[in-house]
């Protein structure tokens, strides 16, 4: 049925009100700016052929979460351009709608969510990232509320990771290597070399190579000029927990590029080695490294 003029005002209106949280939502699903743009226009199709909509924020919320599990169970490959910016373009949004889309949404929460299962993916960021309760959840899953609360669990539990190390040292870890990235993403030398072993080593396996690296190096001082030298890399980086210790991540657009292990002790790191090979990087555990840890 044709709508009229002011009615498909009315429509667009409505809808561009809701843009800002469903690409929120979108994102979040599938950790792709471009394939969330795509759920949401594909929504807006779906709107404008349906009449007859008495919640129109929570219509949009359940297609759009449909149209992002069938995109997640049809993935063959990586979605994301690794070099595409951590930014949505402008689409008319508020600024409360912009706070939605930038909050705090980690590279290394998008690496781990990207190993969930699509249902677990789709019960863990609906409850815990939007309030979303388990019996609006079930439907969408194809399973019962008390089911669909397991899939939660289970996804919460990946993402948050099993510390294989006590409370202490993991944060004695996190202080040296946070210091270590602050300084890195600066290009401090000085504040580089503070935190470095005189006797440390730096080793980068062959896929993480730039141009003239050397594969290992020893010593501070070459260390921590090597480090320096890419501190437009380290802008991307992020803290994680990797195999259950404190190290980094390196995962533009989300997708995980590579990642850092490091060793260290009481403030100073004695060796860090860089992974980028594919094996390599499916033999790691990711998970994220939380405020309170």
């Amino acid at each position: 049925m044709a709508r009229k003029g002011d009615q498909v005002d009315g429509l667009t209106e409505a809808f561009e009100a809701e843009r800002g949280k469903l690409e929120a939502v979108a994102y979040r699903l599938l950790g792709s700016h471009s394939e969330a743009e795509d759920a949401v226009q594909e929504a807006w199709i779906r709107l404008d052929r349906t009449d007859g909509i008495d919640n129109l924020g929570g219509w949009l919320r359940t297609v759009v979460t449909r149209i992002c599990l069938d995109m997640l169970r049809g993935r063959k490959a990586p979605p994301e351009d690794p070099d595409e910016l951590e930014q949505l373009p402008a689409v008319r949004r508020t600024p409360e709608d912009e706070a939605l889309v930038a909050d705090s949404v980690s590279r290394a929460l998008l690496v781990v969510l990207d190993t969930l299962e699509p249902a677990e993916r789709i019960a863990f960021v609906l409850h815990d990232m939007f309030a979303v309760p388990f019996a609006q959840i079930a439907p969408l899953v194809e399973r019962n509320p008390v089911a669909t609360k397991k899939l939660a669990s289970r996804a919460r539990q990946k993402v948050q990771g099993t510390p294989a190390v006590p409370a202490a040292e993991l944060a004695r870890q996190r202080r040296v290597v946070s210091a270590f990235l602050d300084a890195a993403r600066a290009g401090d030398l000085p504040a580089i070399l503070d935190v470095l072993d005189p006797d440390v080593v730096r080793r980068v396996d062959t896929a993480a190579l730039a141009p003239g690296m050397a594969a290992e190096l020893r010593g501070a001082r070459a260390v921590a000029e090597g480090t320096a030298a890419l501190s437009g890399r380290s802008q991307l980086a992020e803290l994680a927990l990797v195999n259950g210790e404190v190290g980094v991540v390196l995962a533009p657009g989300g997708k995980l590029f590579l990642a850092i292990t490091f060793t260290s002790e009481a403030d100073r790191i004695t060796s860090y080695d860089v992974v980028a090979d594919p094996d390599r990087l499916g033999g790691l555990s990711i998970a994220v490294l939380s405020a309170e840890r």
